[in-house]
C-alpha cells in the first residue's frame, strides 16, 4: 500500500487538518490556503559554522507558530507532512537533494522523547527522506545528556549548554557520507553547529543543515556576548 492510500485511510477515521488553523483538508494537501498564502517565505542569509549551506523555507513568526507548537506539544496531526513536504520542496529549490547522501534528524534525549511520544525533526525528516528518495539516518546520533531549553538562553551559553551533549553512535555509517541535518526550528543554529562539528570530526564529507523555520536574523544584545 503506497504513503498517500494509507493516508486516505487514516483520514477517514481522522481527519486531515491544515496545522495552523485546523481546517479539514484534502489528504494530500498541507495547509489550508488561507494559510499557506499568510506563510512568510525565510530569503535570509544565515551561515552554520562547518556546514556548506543553511536552508529553511519559512520564517518563524505567529503564522507558523501554531505548526511547530503542536508538535511540540505531542500532537503529530499533518504537521510533520505540511512542513516536511515544504523543506523538502525549499531542498529542491537550492539544488541540494542531488549533494547528500543521507539525512539526520536532530535527536532528542531518550527522557524527552518519551515524555513527548516522538522526535519531530524525525518525523519531519522522513517525510523529507520520503519525498526525496533519501535515507534518513535517525539513530546515527544520540543526545546522551539533558540539556536545559535553548530559548532561554544567551547565545554564549546555548553553545556551553550543549558542550558534550550528543555522541555518534555508529561512525561508519557516516563516513564519507554527505549529510543533511534537518531541525524543526532554527534560532541561533548553535545545535546544527554542534552536530556539523561532530559529525565532521566522525568522518562525515560535507554538512549541510536546514530547518522547517528560521528566526528572524535579529540578536539582543545579551545574545553577542
Amino acid at each position: 500500500m503506497d504513503y498517500m492510500t494509507k493516508k486516505r485511510i487514516i483520514a477517514l477515521f481522522f481527519p486531515t487538518r491544515c496545522p495552523v488553523c485546523s481546517k479539514v483538508l484534502f489528504p494530500h494537501e498541507d495547509f489550508c490556503t488561507e494559510c499557506r498564502n499568510t506563510l512568510t517565505e525565510y530569503n535570509g542569509d544565515f551561515n552554520i559554522s562547518g556546514a556548506v549551506k543553511f536552508v529553511a523555507p519559512f520564517e518563524y513568526n505567529e503564522k507558523i507558530s501554531p505548526a511547530i507548537i503542536l508538535m511540540k506539544k505531542g500532537i503529530k496531526g499533518n504537521a510533520a507532512y505540511a512542513l516536511g513536504t515544504a523543506l523538502a520542496d525549499c531542498l529542491e529549490n537550492h539544488g541540494i537533494p542531488q549533494k547528500i547522501d543521507v539525512i539526520v534528524p536532530v535527536p532528542m534525549s531518550f527522557a524527552d522523547k518519551r515524555r513527548r511520544g516522538f522526535n519531530q525533526a524525525e518525523l519531519i525528516a522522513k517525510e523529507v527522506g520520503r519525498i526525496l528518495k533519501i535515507n534518513v539516518y535517525s539513530d546515527c546520533v544520540e543526545k546522551i545528556r539533558l540539556t536545559e531549553a535553548q530559548k532561554n538562553l544567551t547565545k554564549r551559553q546555548r553553545h556551553i549548554n550543549l558542550r558534550n551533549a550528543f555522541e555518534v553512535k555508529y561512525p561508519e555509517k557516516i563516513h564519507q557520507k554527505r549529510i543533511l541535518i534537518i531541525d524543526d526550528v532554527c534560532t541561533t543554529g548553535s545545535t546544527l553547529a554542534e552536530l556539523t562539528r561532530l559529525l565532521l570530526k566522525n568522518g562525515a564529507a560535507e554538512i549541510y543543515c536546514a530547518s522547517c523555520c528560521k528566526t528572524p536574523n535579529i540578536m539582543k544584545e545579551d545574545e553577542k556576548k
